[in-house]
């Protein structure tokens, strides 16, 4: 018997399916309902938490990093600017804290820049979910980051005599605020990681906002020691801001005024920066 011969006796054994039977098969079932915005965002954040699994190595600026930060600066100016290390160490710490998160945070542009040249977000934009959550799935997975980041610094500081007078509380409460505004100020790197053409472009003018924004802050050192100009920008920088108020709650201390300007500065970095975003992301 000949292959074509087999072929039409195999075909001939099928019972043919009616059309209304196949629709009713079809059509069993109740749609599933359209994902949530949540849902989708809690989602795209578990990616993002996927990626640190599959590439370890994106531990290594929330781990060696801030150990090198915390490790360098105490040694270095802690003899010279507070007379000992156990008590520069007091000062120093929430502001390393603050300084090694803010620094972690333009990754999140370089992530979406990389994934916007791999044409990922290709995919992502013909799927039925809530326009934003990509975005947000982002910043939900470096918040992982962030907490490992503030954990490893504050091991460190301990071991090297950090003593918080606000104790498990006051812990919390200044690495929240710093976990918020760093999720906020995360949506400025977004907008340059869609606006920028490369990762290394997106890394290039992160730096050049961020180091002025942290080194002339009060990380270091008190800036009345400063000239009366650059106090003008000190004191009014988020940076600041937020020194002030992980420092003060980890102390023991609940400034409200500084605590409300930490909250503030999130509100508008959200409310400036998400819309434009946006924006762009729909545009491209």
């Amino acid at each position: 018997m000949s292959a074509a011969t087999q072929t039409d006796a195999g075909a001939d054994e099928l019972a043919p399916l009616a059309t209304d039977s196949l629709a009713g098969l079809l059509g069993s079932r109740q749609r599933p309902p359209r994902p949530s915005a949540l849902s989708t965002s809690v989602t795209f954040g578990w990616r993002a938490m996927l990626k640190i699994k599959h590439v370890p190595e994106q531990l290594f600026d929330v781990t060696a990093f801030p150990i090198m930060m915390v490790l360098m600066y105490t040694y270095l100016f802690g003899g010279a600017l507070a007379g000992s290390t156990e008590e520069y160490i007091q000062f120093l710490l929430p502001g390393i804290l603050v300084m090694s998160v803010v620094m972690i945070t333009m990754y999140t542009g370089i992530s979406v820049n990389t994934d916007i040249g791999k044409g990922v977000f290709d995919r992502f934009r013909t799927l039925p979910i809530w326009r934003p959550s990509p975005m947000v799935g982002y910043l939900l997975g470096d918040m992982l980051r962030y907490c490992v980041a503030s954990a490893v610094i504050l091991v460190v500081g301990l071991i090297l005599g950090y003593r918080p007078d606000g104790g498990i509380v006051g812990v919390l409460a200044g690495v929240s605020l710093l976990i918020v505004f760093s999720f906020a100020f995360s949506w400025v790197w977004t907008m340059f990681g869609l606006l920028l053409r490369t990762e290394k472009t997106v890394m290039g003018v992160s730096m050049m906002v961020i180091f002025p924004l942290t080194f002339l802050s009060n990380v270091f050192v008190e800036p009345s020691t400063m000239p009366g100009w650059l106090q003008v920008f000190v004191n009014n920088s988020p940076i600041s801001h937020l020194c002030n108020a992980v420092r003060s709650v980890m102390a023991g201390d609940w400034p409200a005024d500084e605590m409300a300007w930490v909250l503030g500065w999130s509100a508008l970095f959200i409310l400036v920066f998400g819309p434009i975003t946006m924006r762009i992301y729909a545009r491209k």
